[in-house]
């Protein structure tokens, strides 16, 4: 549970009353100071469950627009990641960019992974998707580059009896700093537990800025990190919001953000 988060369900608990009517949850229960929370947090849907307003694909090898072998699709409210239309990858990364760069906010996405990955696939990608933050826009990206420079919030499934943490960090083009040090490694695994089968995770991304990176995983911290930058040294402090598609098909059902007060 984030700072924040944990703030305002204490402030919940405490103006919540003493006093319901017959047949009512008691106001004061961590179950419903926890709904009340959520309400006063405001989290906004950034995907509307019916289309792809707002977002734009780019995938390797194709310009920004073209929703390459229909990989991204809306069915019964679900964000699909799909390849049923693919006869074998061969290199063609692609991503989902939201509309906007956002630089203090928090962001959770709910999702799953489903099927096999399609055929040509590298091994590592194996139900292995991610959500980017800070990185560059569709239209920044050249035609053929595999991934937006930004920093990637892994999403990882696992298979039974498998040791494989989910929220970890990828820094393509990017650095960060953890304890005081600057971390040139292009993967760091989170401390999260495995998540075999087809099974819903949430995933939780507290960004501040230039500042520090959070990971959380059902509502665990998992992963803290400070001044993401490229790889010359320049600190990021926005940048787009995408989710990969990088040969595993998967569901997303919920995209929420809550805009984080920027500091003065």
């Amino acid at each position: 549970m984030s700072l924040l988060r944990y703030a305002l369900l204490s402030a919940a608990l405490v103006a919540a009353p003493s006093l319901t009517q017959a047949g009512e949850d008691s106001p004061s229960t961590p179950e419903v100071a926890e709904k009340a929370a959520e309400k006063a947090e405001a989290w906004v849907p950034l995907f509307n469950g019916k289309d792809l307003t707002g977002w734009t694909p780019k995938f390797r090898g194709f310009k920004a627009g073209e929703n390459y072998r229909d990989t991204f699709r809306v069915e019964d409210g679900i964000l699909q990641v799909r390849f049923d239309k693919w006869d074998k990858f061969k290199g063609e990364f692609g991503h989902l960019f939201y509309k906007e760069e956002l630089s203090h906010y928090r962001l959770r996405v709910e999702y799953r992974f489903v099927g096999e990955q399609v055929e040509g696939g590298p091994g590592w990608a194996w139900r292995n998707n991610g959500v980017m933050i800070h990185g560059q826009m569709p239209e920044e990206m050249q035609l053929n580059q595999d991934f937006p420079n930004s920093i990637e919030v892994q999403m990882l499934g696992a298979k039974e009896g498998q040791k494989r943490s989910t929220g970890n960090l990828c820094t393509p083009g990017t650095h960060v700093e953890i304890d005081g040090k600057l971390v040139k490694r292009h993967v760091i695994n989170s401390t999260s537990e495995s998540f075999p089968g087809d099974q819903w995770v949430t995933l939780e991304i507290e960004v501040h800025g230039g500042d520090v990176i959070r990971h959380f995983i059902n509502g665990k911290n998992v992963m803290e990190y400070h001044k993401p930058q490229l790889n010359d040294g320049t600190i990021l402090t926005k940048g787009s919001i995408s989710i990969q598609a990088e040969t595993a098909p998967c569901d997303i059902r919920k995209i929420e953000l809550l805009k984080l007060p920027t500091p003065e």
